[in-house]
């Protein structure tokens, strides 16, 4: 792996969509740079392999044994450049409604939501939270359906932002008591 350079190197990788604090995901990307020619790749006297860089079998597998237990790697691909294919472009969650609130109440709501041409929240900004700002999220709001698990919202990701998760519940009337369990990120589209 690459490492920045300094006094105190740090390996140069990044989740180009972190989850919220809470949410479980099924999907999620790490994008990291590796050496061409690793220095100790496979070898435990840590010398260059004739000059060839490592297959992507390789990578997976060594970074499937650094993994820790309950996370799996599922694909390993090489990006043509630093930001091909890290661009996300909608997210889905579940939220796990329990079945005695997915009433005609909430359907109501959920429609009332879908219907409105702008959904204005107040989201803290800043340093600690200082600064308020209101944004109209309803741009953000793809599709919400209901399912016998709970919620399904879709959500478009762009360079100007999204909707949060925690919006997404305040704006449906829901809040934690009325989950089942933890909201779970279910997939992710990449440009």
């Amino acid at each position: 792996m690459r490492y920045s350079q300094g006094f105190n190197p740090r390996p140069k990788l990044s989740l180009p969509l972190p989850r919220p604090v809470g949410v479980e995901s099924d999907d999620e990307m790490l994008s990291l740079r590796i050496e061409k020619n690793p220095v100790g790749w496979g070898s435990p006297h840590h010398k260059r392999i004739g000059g060839a860089s490592p297959t992507l079998r390789q990578i997976a597998t060594k970074l499937s044994a650094q993994l820790p237990e309950g996370c799996e790697l599922i694909s390993v691909s090489v990006a043509e450049s630093k930001h091909a294919g890290t661009q996300p472009v909608s997210a889905r969650y579940l939220l796990p409604v329990r079945s005695e609130h997915l009433n005609d109440t909430l359907r109501i709501t959920i429609s009332r939501v879908l219907a409105s041409e702008s959904l204005t929240v107040r989201r803290k900004t800043g340093a600690g939270g200082l600064k308020v700002k209101n944004i109209d999220v309803r741009g953000f709001l793809t599709s919400i359906e209901t399912t016998d698990e709970g919620i399904i919202v879709e959500c478009k990701v762009s360079p100007s932002g999204s909707i949060r998760v925690d919006e997404v519940l305040n704006l449906l009337q829901l809040d934690q008591k009325m989950l089942a369990g933890p909201i779970r990120r279910t997939g992710v589209q990449w440009k």
